[in-house]
């Protein structure tokens, strides 16, 4: 199955119903491939989503992620510290080294460095790839 790590952004963009990638987040539902996070990646997740959603649909997004069978929590031993135009998003870089994931999910322009890194080797594609894919 494949396995990805979604930048917060393109999670955001996901979830309402009358989205144009609303179908990402039931490719997910459904099982159509495996979702990667860490801690502080869920933590992120939350502390966006609330911005955007309410305090009860942020919690329901939360515990689907948390309960579905084709997710993937992932423990990082090491910071690769990649990304320095913006540190933050190195969580979602080292997520998806340590998960061994297919892709990242971004449209965030800071992750076009990785395209220049040879080892270790991080697919960084967005979200209309990512659709075409699914």
């Amino acid at each position: 199955m494949m396995k990805v790590v979604f930048d917060t952004n393109c999670l955001v963009r996901i979830l309402l119903k009358n989205s144009h990638y609303r179908c990402l987040w039931d490719a997910f539902l459904y099982g159509k491939f495996e979702l990667c996070y860490t801690t502080e990646i869920l933590q992120e997740y939350e502390e966006v989503l609330t911005r955007f959603y309410s305090a009860t649909f942020t919690k329901f997004v939360i515990e689907t992620i948390l309960n579905a069978p084709n997710v993937e929590q992932t423990t990082v031993y090491y910071k690769w510290l990649l990304i320095t135009t913006d540190p933050d998003d190195n969580k979602f870089v080292d997520c998806a080294i340590s998960a061994n994931t297919d892709f990242i999910v971004s449209n965030d322009k800071h992750f076009n460095v990785l395209k220049n890194i040879a080892f270790p080797k991080i697919n960084v594609i967005d979200i209309d790839t990512f659709k075409n894919i699914i």
